[in-house]
């Protein structure tokens, strides 16, 4: 499914990231589908301070579960805490290098920190697997002249 996201359709490619995400979301495991379940709760109600727990739980019980990683990751940019953000992308990306969600989250979090160059490098890497992913191309657009210089 990644190698035809990589090259479906505006329209299909949602289609088949929405798949993609459906297929991340298994774990395998019922409680820990339950926090899962909790975590996205919480966050529909604002309360990051639940969600952490939530994730925090689901990581501690699941370390092999990429998802797990990712929703923490979330929590933590969502609270501003872009240190352990970025350090749970990383585990996300050791047990999934194509979570392109969690690519595209790294390079938001690097182009907010100021350092375009980093941040088109990763956009690139999300263009390869989700070339159509919500805000790719203007973000491409915008860090190009910093990330590769302007023509004389």
């Amino acid at each position: 499914m990644l190698q035809a996201l990589a090259s479906a359709e505006p329209g299909q490619a949602e289609q088949l990231a929405r798949q993609i995400r459906h297929i991340w979301d298994a774990s395998g495991s019922a409680s820990a589908d339950y926090l899962l379940r909790r975590i996205r709760r919480a966050f529909e109600t604002e309360d990051m301070g639940a969600a952490l727990e939530h994730a925090t739980a689901l990581v501690d019980h699941a370390p092999g579960f990429a998802q797990g990683w990712a929703e923490r990751a979330r929590v933590y940019y969502m609270l501003d805490l872009y240190g352990p953000a970025l350090g749970d992308l990383e585990q996300v990306l050791a047990l999934n290098p194509q979570h392109f969600d969690a690519i595209m989250g790294l390079a938001v979090m690097l182009d907010e920190m100021g350092k375009p160059a980093d941040a088109y490098e990763a956009y690139l890497q999300v263009k390869a697997i989700h070339p159509h992913q919500a805000g790719l191309t203007e973000a491409l657009q915008r860090l190009e002249p910093q990330a590769r210089g302007q023509e004389l």
